[in-house]
């Protein structure tokens, strides 16, 4: 099944404007290489579910004006503070903004992952979330008359994408402990991932390894993205480049500096292969 490896920026090409995106959070295994791609191609009306919240990608594809909707808990950089390009898109209204929490994220994944309409969550009981949600509802459970409890539709994104350690010629998915990437790849209609390496070996083959492989009849194509995630950690593998993010902060506080920090970043060669 080699033909499930295709290069990055064929993965952006699958991506279609207006598309429900599911994105990692920063620790998990955030694709920027795709990102750089999905920009460079000027991919409009994104709908991003971040799970369950999101930073630098997230902000970046905002700034680049590739965001309608975006579904999240949080956009932040971490110590250099919140995305300056998501506040500036939410103060001038340019992008609709879905508020969450971190729980409701991922119990409405959890819905679609296990084909459910729905997934009941009492812990938004008594927040101003319920006001600005008006699709979330408040019901009685069932089995307690008069016992009051939340219920969140499913959230089906139509891709998922993210970064993992390896992928086999099959298209099975190392991910390790990163179960928030399973769930995403189990909601979505199709899942889209850059690895840093590709084996020849079938890793369900390997029973120490398999249980953290997302089998291939949940991914839809691989890209080959050594370091991919760079300037982000990923994972043991290489530390954030502090220096780096320190700077997009800066400049991303006014869009002229936004933009020519994209030009920049644009510019810079990514090697793509097909294992």
């Amino acid at each position: 099944m080699d033909n499930v490896l295709e290069s990055v920026g064929a993965l952006a090409a699958r991506i279609p404007d207006g598309a429900k995106v599911a994105i990692p959070q920063d620790a998990v295994g955030v694709p920027m290489a795709l990102t750089q791609a999905l920009v460079r191609r000027a991919v409009r009306g994104l709908h991003l579910v971040c799970v369950p919240i999101s930073g630098l990608q997230a902000d970046v594809l905002i700034g680049a004006g590739c965001v309608a909707t975006i579904e999240t808990s949080a956009v932040s950089l971490g110590e250099f503070g919140t995305g300056p390009r998501f506040a500036a898109a939410l103060k001038a209204g340019a992008v609709k903004v879905l508020d969450a929490t971190c729980p409701a994220i991922h119990a409405a994944l959890q819905a679609a992952q296990k084909g459910l309409p729905f997934m009941p969550l009492r812990g938004m009981l008594g927040t101003d979330l319920l006001a600005q949600r008006r699709d979330w509802k408040v019901i009685d459970n069932p089995f307690a008359p008069g016992d009051a409890i939340v219920v969140l539709p499913a959230i089906r994104p139509d891709i998922a994408v993210f970064h993992a350690p390896l992928a086999d010629r099959h298209g099975n998915v190392f991910i390790g402990r990163q179960r928030d990437l399973l769930v995403m790849a189990q909601a979505s209609v199709e899942t889209l991932v850059t690895v840093e390496a590709v084996t020849d070996e079938d890793l369900m083959a390997d029973p120490a390894r398999s249980p953290g492989v997302i089998p291939a009849i949940y991914i839809t194509a691989v890209a080959l993205a050594a370091r991919g995630a760079q300037p982000l950690k990923f994972l043991e593998a290489y530390p954030a480049d502090e220096a780096v993010l320190s700077n997009y902060a800066r400049m991303a506080r006014t869009s002229e500096g936004f933009d020519t920090w994209l030009r920049d970043w644009l510019g810079e060669a990514r090697v793509e292969a097909v294992g």
